[in-house]
């Protein structure tokens, strides 16, 4: 069993939680980042925690601890759970409890989650995945909060056309961020990705550092109009890694199988992920 951090204590999973009254269960009034291990090492653990921290002064939410004590206690829950050869890592601050329900009181809770790998369908990566789109636009998109309805909405009406994601589309057509990834794309000979109202992903950025040599990159914006003139496309986030694109709406990329230049960056991010492990500190 999973032992988790919860608001001090290191808890058994089936002993871990909240008051009924934070701020999270009665005003979705929280922020949360997400991660995962390489041979048991932490993957940019310093850059999520800030990326914590930084969702949490857009909602205005008082983080409990320092950055140093927090990296701290993620090392401290994964040596208590040995039983894990790779893990997932899930920080949750909380708006804690507030005397009127809505008023924050300067009492967030912090919660460290560490659980077993999960691993997406091998199919994915030799196959390719299709995606769709959805007119939708975050509320405050720099900041990874706990609100995932419109996520949870957008992602349902994936799932019933048979794709496993759904890109968002603001009201200037523009192509922003998946319910938990980011989106790129190869046209011609250009990799674009979206650069405005997207959270920043981690993995989204250790992409662009990886590929900035090879191909001819450009942050811009992405029309929804373009999706015809891509030839190959991909997804990249935390659990997922890179997933090639083969369908997106009723558009086939290419000859419906993953791109080779898309094969070539899921290489390149194997490869610097099986040194990162290594790497271990």
């Amino acid at each position: 069993m999973d032992t988790y951090y919860i608001d001090g204590e290191y808890v058994l999973e089936e002993d871990a939680k909240i008051s009924v009254k934070d701020m999270s269960i009665l005003r979705g009034y929280g922020v949360f980042d997400f991660l995962r291990t390489y041979n048991r090492r932490p993957f940019y653990l310093d850059t999520h925690i800030g990326r914590l921290a930084r969702s949490a002064r857009l909602i205005n939410l008082a983080m409990p601890l320092g950055n140093e004590q927090i990296e701290k206690i993620v090392m401290e829950t994964m040596a208590k759970n040995p039983h894990h050869d790779e893990a997932n890592i899930r920080l949750v601050v909380t708006g804690g409890v507030s005397p009127d329900s809505i008023t924050p009181a300067d009492n967030p809770k912090l919660m460290v989650m560490v659980t077993g790998l999960h691993a997406c369908p091998a199919e994915w990566y030799d196959e390719g995945v299709a995606i769709i789109t959805t007119h939708a636009e975050r509320y405050m998109p720099g900041a990874k909060s706990i609100n995932y309805i419109p996520a949870i909405l957008a992602l349902s009406r994936a799932r019933q056309q048979d794709a496993i994601e759904s890109i968002y589309v603001d009201h200037l057509g523009r192509l922003l961020e998946g319910t938990t990834t980011n989106f790129f794309a190869f046209i011609g000979d250009t990799l674009v990705t979206p650069s405005v109202s997207i959270l920043p992903g981690v993995t989204r950025q250790v992409i662009i550092s990886l590929v900035e040599k090879e191909f001819d990159l450009q942050i811009r914006d992405v029309h929804k109009d373009e999706i015809r003139l891509m030839d190959e496309a991909f997804l990249t986030a935390s659990n997922k890694e890179v997933v090639p694109v083969v369908r997106m709406d009723d558009y086939r990329f290419g000859d419906g199988n993953p791109g080779e230049r898309t094969l070539r960056i899921m290489a390149l991010f194997s490869e610097f992920t099986r040194k990162y492990g290594e790497e271990r500190v």
